[in-house]
């Protein structure tokens, strides 16, 4: 257990520091959290390639373990319009992060094999796209306001261009692909720390 102990610090705190992060705005449409979350799919991706998926996933689960606890101090935490975390946050946010993760073990683990930077990069793409889709739908639709009746959502829902030029969506549709455009990116950039941590953590280089 001991060896995990790193990637089980690293999660916790990308979980933690994101959780305080996404309180602040970023341009229109992102929070600085959308930077350091991404993060947890390179810590995750290190872990199997080092350790293996079983390693891989009591990493994650720890992750949510922290994610869980975040929430429910954010639901104790009142701000300028309510609780800084509603339950559809909580909900989508815990569901949409071992959903993701979980995936992004499974598919690394599939692909493992094939070339260095294959597996890292199809899982996390996928497993970005995933979580995304997730949280934002549970925490922003206004089709699922059945989840949490009293939590007036309707302010994602106002129809704009998407992301300010593009056609008609509803507002939470723009921040979700915003969100989403920056997992990707980070999810290539995040090959070069994935090389040099894999090289540096494992006696055969990945």
């Amino acid at each position: 257990m001991t060896r995990l102990l790193p990637g089980v610090i690293a999660m916790a705190a990308i979980v933690v520091a994101s959780n305080i992060l996404v309180q602040y705005l970023f341009g229109n449409w992102l929070t600085w959290g959308a930077f350091t979350y991404p993060l947890a799919f390179l810590v995750t991706d290190v872990m199997n390639r080092v350790y293996g998926a079983s390693a891989a996933r009591k990493v994650v689960f720890a992750g949510f373990v922290t994610g869980v606890i975040c929430s429910f101090i954010g639901t104790q935490i009142m701000g300028e319009f309510g609780p800084l975390v509603t339950l559809r946050i909580a909900m989508g946010s815990g569901l949409a992060f071992l959903t993701a993760q979980l995936l992004d073990v499974a598919i690394f683990d599939r692909l493992r094999e094939g070339r260095w930077w294959r597996a890292p990069v199809v899982s996390t793409l996928i497993g970005s796209s995933v979580d995304t889709a997730i949280f934002f739908t549970i925490a922003f639709s206004g089709a699922l306001t059945f989840l949490e009746p009293a939590n007036d959502v309707s302010w994602a829902g106002e129809v704009l261009p998407l992301l300010g030029t593009g056609p008609m969506a509803p507002l939470w549709v723009s921040l979700a692909v915003a969100d989403w455009m920056v997992k990707l990116a980070l999810a290539l950039l995040a090959l070069v720390p994935f090389r040099v941590l894999v090289t540096k953590l494992s006696p055969n280089p990945a």
